[in-house]
This record gives C-alpha cells, sequence and structure tokens, in this order.
C-alpha cells in the first residue's frame, strides 16, 4: 500500500512548524523513537499522512503515535474520526497524554515495543 500523496504547501508549512516547536513530552518521546533506537525500527515525526499530520510514525510497522496534550479533551470526536481513517487504511494508533510520557516514559516506551513486536518480550529493557 503506497502512503504517497501531493502534499499541500499549507500543510508542508504545518510540518515544518510543528517540528519546529514540539512540546516537551514529543521532544522526550523523540528522544527515544529516533535514530532506530527501538528494535530497529525507523520513526518520522509530524509525518503528514492524507490531510493529517501525526506526531510519530513507523511506516514499515504502519503504527501511529499520538501525543495529547489537554486540549484533545475538548476535540475526542476530532480524535475518533482521525484515528477511524488511519485505522481504515492499516494503521494502528497508540494515543499517550503529555503526562504519561513525562512520568512514565518507560512505561510507554514498553508500550510501543510490544505494538511493534507483537507479544514478544524485549531482549532487554529498551534504553532510556
Amino acid at each position: 500500500m503506497s502512503h504517497r500523496t501531493r502534499i499541500s504547501s499549507l500543510v508542508k508549512q504545518r510540518v515544518r512548524e510543528l517540528r519546529r516547536e514540539p512540546s516537551e513530552a514529543e521532544r522526550q518521546l523523540w528522544q527515544h523513537l529516533r535514530r532506530r533506537q527501538l528494535g530497529g525500527y525507523r520513526f518520522r515525526r509530524q509525518h503528514p499522512l492524507g490531510h493529517y499530520v501525526v506526531d510519530f510514525v513507523c511506516l514499515e510497522a504502519q503504527l501511529v503515535i499520538e501525543v495529547d496534550g489537554g486540549q484533545h479533551s475538548e476535540q475526542q470526536d476530532y480524535d475518533q474520526w482521525r484515528t477511524e481513517w488511519l485505522t481504515q487504511r492499516g494503521f494502528r494508533v497508540l494515543r499517550f497524554w503529555n503526562h504519561e510520557v513525562l512520568s512514565s516514559t518507560e512505561a510507554v516506551i514498553t508500550a510501543i515495543w510490544y505494538a511493534l513486536h507483537g507479544d514478544t518480550l524485549p531482549p532487554s529493557p529498551p534504553s532510556p
């Protein structure tokens, strides 16, 4: 399945803004996902899929990771619609609250590991 579509200049501009100004939780999680640190999987940050921009995606595993701040408690319908759209295209979506990433980083990384590898245990705990 190809996920390549023409990206509008407006979406490109939004992606650049999001990459320049990540939340503290996004910045912290990116330190664990970048450079194939998690089981050799490549993650992209603030990546456009269709007309949405996802926080993190591993295209190889078709896994989307969203890090939600307080504003998401008021836009649950939108988030549900977006998750359904991504799911219909073969992606699995994991959502974490900012405070989960900041206060329970190891648990978040472990949950992502399991999503990537199924029920197999990591050979050693994922590195911090």
